[in-house]
């Protein structure tokens, strides 16, 4: 039976997604920097919160708004909703990241479990980010402009003619792209060593 109340909707959801990417409530009081209070009142099903706080937990999760705000009725439905997420090979310098002649296939996924924003794939060559993400692996990367610190980033490099997975770290005014395999050094970006964020590595997967 269906439950059409949607602070109870929106309750069983956020519950279910910090169980799901083993989160606390007090892991995102933090991380959102939220009052302690309102998080708990939407997490216990007491407060609905406005729109630009329902964007915020879903950028969170990396889920669309659905997944926060309405009710989740089983696989079977959700399945049935798929889309097609390019795979880029090539990156051309100065052209769209989603341009035509940029993508080499594509892999399907389920719509209702992506991250908003535009997403792509890249295939791993190498093993630089191993042991974390293994050679050989379909990353799925959010488009955006910056990453927090430590996160995995898709940054061109070389020119604008090569696309590399790292790590973005910072030290002070230094900016480097690491490794998590310790074998690579860090790349260093400097005016003669420049490089451009393409978005945020959000999961990877794995054809056998």
């Amino acid at each position: 039976m269906k439950n059409h109340n949607p602070k109870e909707i929106l309750s069983n959801n956020l519950n279910e997604l910090i169980s799901k990417k083993r989160k606390s409530q007090a892991d995102v009081i933090r991380d959102l920097g939220i009052p302690e209070a309102t998080i708990r009142s939407w997490f216990n099903g007491e407060k609905y919160p406005r729109i630009d706080k329902i964007q915020m937990l879903a950028d969170y999760f990396n889920v669309p708004r659905s997944r926060i705000t309405e009710e989740q009725t089983g696989v079977m439905q959700r399945v049935s909703n798929l889309i097609k997420v390019p795979v880029l090979g090539l990156i051309t310098c100065g052209e769209p990241i989603l341009a035509e002649e940029n993508i080499e296939e594509y892999r399907e996924e389920i719509a209702d479990l992506l991250p908003t924003g535009n997403i792509f794939y890249l295939k791993t060559r190498g093993d630089s980010m191993t042991p974390t993400i293994p050679e050989n692996s379909f990353v799925m990367i959010r488009e955006q402009s910056d990453v927090e610190d430590g996160e995995i980033a898709a940054v061109l490099v070389n020119g604008d003619e090569e696309t590399t997975l790292k790590r973005v770290k910072r030290q002070g005014d230094i900016v480097m792209l690491v490794a998590d395999n310790p074998v690579y050094p860090p790349y260093i970006i400097t005016k003669d060593n420049p490089a451009r964020i393409l978005g945020k590595a959000i999961k990877f997967s794995a054809d056998l």
